[in-house]
């Protein structure tokens, strides 16, 4: 209990401030200031209290957009989606009307690519070059037969 007491160490620990994603810096303008207060005071909380987090990443002020990064639980939950813009992206608009959207920035892994909408490019196969002799299905009812799921009308 002595080390309670020693008032030398105590003040070494409060000389360097605690700085983390949602501390309010002298260089941040009043908008990254008002967001970065609702994330910690009311954002943060109510996702914390599912097992999650969300941490500040950036606010782009010529889009509108806040980049957020979330941790915890909300990786790969299938509802973070949902709350990030039902929840987060509602609240920061509704304060902050210079906030237009709110989007998540997800790691990757190393040795994997990060697959985003705009990467994904969708080709119609041609068929050429390969010999099928099964009949085109175009119609439901045939792709439920060719799948073995029974139809009635």
């Amino acid at each position: 209990m002595d080390f309670y007491s020693s008032k030398d160490d105590a003040q070494a620990l409060l000389n360097v401030a605690l700085v983390t994603d949602t501390t309010i810096l002298d260089t941040d303008d009043e908008v990254v200031a008002m967001i970065k207060e609702l994330l910690e005071t009311r954002i943060r909380p109510a996702v914390q209290e599912d097992g999650g987090d969300i941490r500040y990443v950036g606010f782009e002020p010529e889009t509108g957009i806040v980049s957020v990064k979330l941790a915890g639980s909300c990786v790969g939950c299938p509802s973070s989606a949902v709350t990030l813009k039902n929840g987060v992206e509602n609240m920061l608009m509704h304060y902050i009307p210079e906030v237009t959207a709110v989007h998540s920035i997800e790691d990757v892994a190393e040795g994997e690519e990060a697959n985003s909408v705009d990467d994904v490019i969708v080709e119609k196969s041609s068929g050429e070059g390969k010999k099928s002799t099964a009949p085109a299905m175009s119609t439901y009812e045939q792709r439920l037969t060719a799948a073995g799921i029974p139809f009635s009308d």
